[in-house]
């Protein structure tokens, strides 16, 4: 491992630190699910060339909706953000531009989250990414 991939892990485990005190636990837990997603569909089509899914959904239980919505708008696009640097550090290639939707969903037990993820290789980022306000 690299140096700068040393510095680089050290500085996401810092930021992570961070986000995880000023909004409590559940965006690390978000992220962590969207890279566990994202790691267990990959397609290896060459040895140079791994895809992955491009369109991520979460769906929120009611509560943790309604705290996340409280902290701010910020949450989807620090989700999607964040999850593009994980894709880029481990040399992944999306199946085309990478979104990562938040809805609420009365399915989901309280307090708790689901995360689903396909190819859309024809989305527009910007009309399937979803803030919650």
């Amino acid at each position: 491992m690299g140096a700068l991939s040393t510095l680089e892990q050290a500085m996401e485990h810092g930021w992570e630190t961070l986000w995880a005190r000023v909004v409590d636990r559940e965006p690390v837990e978000l992220l962590d699910a969207l890279r566990r997603e994202c790691d267990s569909n990959v397609v290896v089509c060459s040895e140079s060339r791994v895809v992955v899914p491009n369109a991520y959904d979460v769906e929120l239980s009611d509560f943790v909706y309604d705290e996340l919505a409280r902290r701010g708008s910020g949450v989807g696009q620090e989700l999607t953000d964040r999850l593009a640097r994980h894709g880029e550090r481990r040399g992944y290639e999306w199946a085309g531009p990478l979104a990562v939707h938040i809805t609420r969903s009365p399915q989901v037990p309280n307090g708790r989250y689901r995360v689903a993820s396909r190819a859309m290789p024809h989305v527009s980022a910007e009309g399937f990414q979803h803030t919650i306000r």
